[in-house]
């Protein structure tokens, strides 16, 4: 199939989903020149990327027709799939030549599904998750994982360029998934290192601010201590990231685990970590609100916390 040539001013583009990264990502495309037309569950949360400009779709279908590249970041595997296979989804509304390009994170068999019922309307698809949260969202330096075909996404650069720093072809449609698992594998066991970390210096009666000046440049450094540690510190839980979707990627991770025969223990325990967060009613809160539960192991309550013990006084 013949892959069109992607120019701002004269692509238009499509965007569906517009939480907290979505918006951002959409925001970095306009602000390159690309029209948009755009579809969210709630019109409420397109108002600022309308009052800049986008214009507004009642459907997934009607954001494809009005399109000739359309982008999709929703929240669980059934939501791509609705936006992208229903009746009124972006696929039905799409003309041969168009591209789809799903940025969720979701399930490596439904962008091979989706990629096979493109190719029947002769449509491209491409699944091309992102890792960097709202703060890689909000600054454009998102890593971009893509699966698909080298012309098409050769085609897209323009567009991934606008929203990140990292652009890597991991291979056919799904590895742009299967790639995105690992990134959560990770983030999953180094969050429940973070929030250890930190009990243990708040028990010990440590500054914790000391603390991060400390290990944060050093060997056990890492993008999530750097963002994130602060932000457990001062107690401010928003989501860059929700921990309901955070359950999501990592039920993923371990089903297709668990299909090729690998073995996850620890992705299987962070995951029942996260249940608890969840079970204390914190679903809709950051990644690493997992502080809250494991504070809670120790009958520490972090938000209410004073200033600890000082150091060296006997526990």
């Amino acid at each position: 199939m013949k892959v069109i040539r992607i120019v701002p001013g004269t692509t238009r583009v499509g965007w569906i989903g517009l939480g907290v990264m979505g918006s951002s990502m959409c925001g970095h495309l306009m602000a390159k020149g690309f029209s948009a037309t755009v579809f969210t569950r709630s019109r409420e949360k397109a108002s600022a990327t309308l009052s800049s400009g986008a214009a507004w779709a009642d459907t997934p279908r009607e954001v494809a027709e009005r399109s000739d590249v359309v982008f999709s970041i929703v929240g669980f595997p059934k939501d791509v799939r609705e936006v992208t296979l229903g009746s009124d989804g972006a696929l039905a509304g799409c003309k041969e030549g168009n591209i789809l390009v799903d940025m969720t994170t979701s399930e490596p068999s439904l962008a091979v599904e989706i990629a096979a019922a493109a190719r029947t309307r002769h449509v491209h698809a491409v699944d091309a998750p992102v890792s960097g949260g709202d703060i890689g969202a909000r600054e454009a330096r998102l890593s971009i994982m893509i699966g698909g075909e080298r012309p098409v996404i050769d085609a897209l650069r323009p567009c991934f360029e606008a929203m990140g720093k990292t652009i890597v072809h991991q291979g056919g449609p799904g590895a742009g998934q299967h790639a995105k698992m690992v990134n959560q594998i990770l983030i999953a066991t180094n969050m429940i290192g973070i929030c250890e970390a930190l009990l243990y210096a708040y028990r010990s009666g440590l500054d914790l601010d000391s603390v991060m000046q400390s290990v944060s440049s050093g060997a056990a450094g890492s993008w999530a201590l750097t963002n994130l540690g602060p932000r457990i510190i001062q107690n401010r839980f928003d989501p860059g990231f929700f921990v309901e979707h955070f359950l999501k990627d990592m039920g993923i991770a371990l089903a297709e685990a668990s299909r090729m025969g690998v073995a996850l223990p620890g992705l299987a325990l962070a995951k029942q970590l996260y249940e608890a967060v969840k079970a204390q009613g914190h679903g809709r809160l950051g990644t690493h609100a997992l502080q809250l539960a494991l504070a809670a192991l120790s009958d520490i309550d972090w938000r209410e916390r004073g200033e600890g013990l000082h150091p060296g006084t006997p526990i």
